[in-house]
């Protein structure tokens, strides 16, 4: 199931503007946004590039 919503990051401080946004743009792809500066575009990846990068992360 795509969301094409912008999901703030579990991360982040609630009410807090300085996280990272993501949201599914087909099956293939995930965008990813700076939440201060959403008017300055995103950056997208591929689905598998992206659960790359999230098992990377958890491990930290």
């Amino acid at each position: 199931m795509l969301n094409r919503e912008w999901i703030t990051s579990s991360y982040s401080s609630r009410g807090a503007d300085n996280c990272v946004q993501a949201r599914s743009v087909s099956r293939y792809a995930v965008d990813v946004r700076d939440s201060q500066h959403p008017d300055h575009g995103n950056l997208t990846f591929e689905s598998a590039e992206w659960r790359a990068f999230l098992a990377g992360v958890e491990v930290l």
